[in-house]
């Protein structure tokens, strides 16, 4: 005998509202904290500065939006490696250091061997893979804690790029440059904007719809409660005059100018990355390790073997973020890298991970670290020097993860924790169990009579 435990809801209830941002109903609206505290940043900037230089210097313009995106990308691609890092409950401190090396090796490829540009970008991946197996080794296999191994990394890989180049300028030929300064091409139609990023908006609409109706057939295949059809709607038009407003202004800005490479690039990394920690069996192993590393271990997973690989791609994704700035600056320098694993570091724990590990989400850390680079982007127009931006900055960090560890004690959940939980998990107790993301394992207990 079947039972139909979908529950139809008539009416409004203030509870549907949570489940439209993916609650599960059960948690308060505190979860979307740092969601919020962005939005509340981008509106007092967009004010400040219209008082301050008027429209054509405000923050919410395409010419703005199109500098936030180029200059901050290769810290959002290393937030998204850096949240698995710290899942695992490690720390990368050689990231800028890794991208600085990987940048002047592959420069010198191109300036000095005539390598193709498409080869030396494949070539500075190589090196990452490299440079994260070699911190990887010590880290999984000979147990050195990977904040000494990164610290050791992060001063050798400077010093190596530093006697690489001779602390010399490099430039990089105009076919390279394209993965830090490109934008998507015009088609060549008598449009007032770029039609490319306006196919890639609807593109995502029409996956927000797929999406939005894939996860109600699944609750409502799995029985779970599912919030009322005028909830999923509201939901999907709210995000998609966001994603619609967001590329009418990428596909208006000054000629010449649309939605840029880097932030494709970011794009295609967080979908992917998104996946691979929420929907793989890679991804339940990250976070299980990260929670509870015996438990993993009696549970058959090889800690070691996902620590190597967590640390490898680190270092690769240090490598793309260290290319696609030399690209933008046209040229490897001496200084390139200094100070980047910070604000990773600092992106990850605004975007609600755990400092012990076992709790983060890429979509979290992307959140961060849109917080920090609306936050130097906005002040910067209001003319703070960067001594006021570390401040504010460092407050910051101090008080979204003082809010996150107050939480905590208090017993409630990660603010972000929940934010990307998805709703209308199984409830049928003898459904096989999977490791699930933002939850913390438990070692089971050890029957004392077989182990003697």
């Amino acid at each position: 005998m079947t039972t139909d435990l979908t529950t139809t809801k008539r009416g409004f209830h203030f509870g549907d509202i949570r489940k439209m941002f993916g609650s599960n109903g059960t948690s308060s609206l505190r979860q979307f904290g740092i969601l919020g505290s962005l939005i509340v940043i981008i509106v007092l900037f967009e004010v400040l500065t219209l008082l301050r230089n008027g429209p054509n210097g405000a923050t919410l313009t395409s010419g703005n939006l199109i500098n936030v995106i180029n200059q901050y990308s290769f810290i959002l691609i290393l937030a998204i490696g850096m949240v698995m890092v710290i899942i695992m409950g490690h720390i990368d401190l050689s990231v800028g250091s890794v991208a600085a090396f990987t940048g002047i090796i592959v420069a010198k490829s191109m300036a000095d061997w005539n390598l193709p540009w498409p080869l030396a970008i494949l070539l500075g991946l190589g090196v990452g893979a490299l440079v994260g197996a070699w911190q990887g080794f010590w880290v999984a296999y000979v147990g050195v804690p990977a904040f000494i191994v990164t610290l050791a990394g992060m001063l050798f890989f400077r010093g190596a790029q530093q006697w690489i180049g001779d602390a010399q300028t490099i430039p990089v030929p105009k076919g390279f440059q394209v993965i830090g300064t490109g934008y998507l091409p015009e088609v060549g139609l008598p449009l007032d904007f770029n039609v490319p990023t306006m196919i890639l908006a609807l593109v995502a609409v029409a996956w927000l719809v797929f999406w939005e109706i894939r996860t109600r057939r699944q609750q409502h295949k799995m029985g779970s409660d599912s919030a009322p059809l005028w909830v999923s709607v509201v939901k999907v038009v709210l995000l998609s005059v966001v994603v619609l407003a967001a590329a009418w202004m990428f596909a208006t800005g000054r000629p010449g100018t649309s939605f840029p490479v880097p932030g494709l690039i970011l794009l295609a990394l967080v979908i992917i990355y998104s996946f691979i920690t929420r929907n793989t069996v890679f991804g339940r192993h990250i976070y299980a390790v990260g929670g509870n590393r015996q438990a993993a271990r009696l549970s058959g997973v090889k800690d070691r073997w996902v620590d190597f690989f967590v640390m490898m791609n680190m270092s690769m994704m240090a490598a793309l973020a260290g290319m696609i700035f030399v690209a933008r600056s046209q040229a490897s320098g001496p200084n390139d890298g200094t100070g980047w694993e910070l604000d990773a570091i600092a992106s990850v724990f605004i975007g609600g991970a755990a400092v012990a590990g076992g709790i983060g989400t890429v979509i979290g850390s992307i959140i961060g670290g849109l917080v920090m680079a609306f936050l130097n982007n906005g002040l910067a127009l209001l003319g703070q020097g960067a001594d006021v931006v570390s401040m504010i900055k460092g407050l910051v960090l101090l008080l979204a993860v003082g809010i996150d560890v107050w939480n905590k004690q208090q017993g409630r959940p990660s603010l972000i924790g929940l934010l990307t939980r998805r709703s209308g998990r199984r409830s049928d107790p003898e459904a096989t169990t999977t490791f699930e993301p933002n939850r913390t394992y438990q070692a089971p207990p050890v029957d004392k009579t077989r182990a003697e």
